[in-house]
């Protein structure tokens, strides 16, 4: 192996946690990857990673190595990427992590149209509403809509996703309509998750309600329908509900208090911001989303 590759493997274990994970991510055997990297350090002749039974520790040298390692695996790939011409198609399998929901109201007339114009690009797609392990589980792209944790993962902004409070009109009828965020105490509520608090967010001010309810579920579309059948308040991005809020079977409340909109991210590896397929689809979400596809 080159010096190239010793360091696309030190890269690969920190990205996965451990040999065994770095691996198999590589195809690769364990020992051959511990073996490569008791070599590099032993030609750099400094320890970059404190092994123990349970857990690797990077030293300090070995985080500053694994900086500067990143730094130029990514000008060697944007090189060999030029000389292979910038122009071409690109090409390639790419894994794919997305929200159910999201996916479903978008991603199904997106995708087909991405893979329409990039005939060389292949796509594995998971839909999951859990927080998935992008490095670990091996995706070049995972989409998340919210806010994000610091780290080394690079996130680039695609879309704002707004959201609404509603319930139906026969439960309005039927309970009265809430005019402040207060109001909500009293009503059923329609929560996504299963935590016995929910945080709901009025113009910016974060506010725990103490709200009762007959359901709670992580999916949106079986709020939106349990909403639709009137036995509650839910609180969901408009892409669930601006169909139901159209044709009158659900009604907005709490206008006047309507929260800041969350922000739809394209999160992926450092060693893949120069992927041609990742920024493909990144360019190609950011433009659809805008015109409203």
């Amino acid at each position: 192996m080159n010096p190239f590759e010793d360091m696309r493997l030190f890269c690969q274990v920190m990205e996965s946690g451990s040999f065994t994970a770095a691996a198999e991510q590589l195809g690769l055997s364990k020992q051959f990857v511990s073996r490569r990297l008791i070599q590099l350090e032993e030609r750099l002749g400094v320890r970059l990673l404190n092994r123990s039974t349970r857990r690797l520790d990077v030293t300090p040298l070995g985080q500053s190595y694994y900086e500067s390692a990143l730094r130029l695996l990514s000008d060697v790939e944007q090189v060999e990427q030029g000389i292979a011409g910038q122009n071409s198609e690109p090409r390639g399998t790419l894994r794919l992590s997305a929200p159910l929901s999201f996916a479903m109201a978008h991603l199904s007339c997106l995708l087909p149209l991405f893979l329409q114009r990039y005939p060389q690009v292949s796509v594995e797609v998971d839909l999951s509403d859990r927080p998935v392990d992008l490095i670990g589980e091996g995706y070049d792209l995972v989409l998340r809509i919210g806010t994000l944790e610091d780290s080394t993962l690079i996130a680039r902004r695609i879309a704002s996703v707004q959201r609404v409070y509603c319930a139906s009109p026969d439960y309005l009828a039927l309970r009265g309509t809430p005019l402040k965020p207060e109001d909500l105490t009293a009503h059923d509520c329609l929560p996504y998750g299963h935590g016995r608090q929910v945080q709901w967010r009025f113009k910016g001010k974060l506010q725990v309600l103490n709200v009762t309810g007959r359901m709670r579920v992580n999916n949106g579309e079986l709020l939106r329908d349990t909403a639709i059948a009137g036995l509650g308040v839910t609180y969901l991005p408009t892409f669930i509900v601006a169909d139901a809020l159209k044709d009158g079977r659900l009604v907005a409340v709490l206008e006047d208090f309507a929260p800041e909109a969350l922000t739809l991210s394209a999160v992926y590896p450092q060693h893949r911001q120069s992927s041609r397929p990742v920024q493909a689809l990144v360019e190609f979400l950011r433009e659809r989303l805008a015109a409203g596809c």
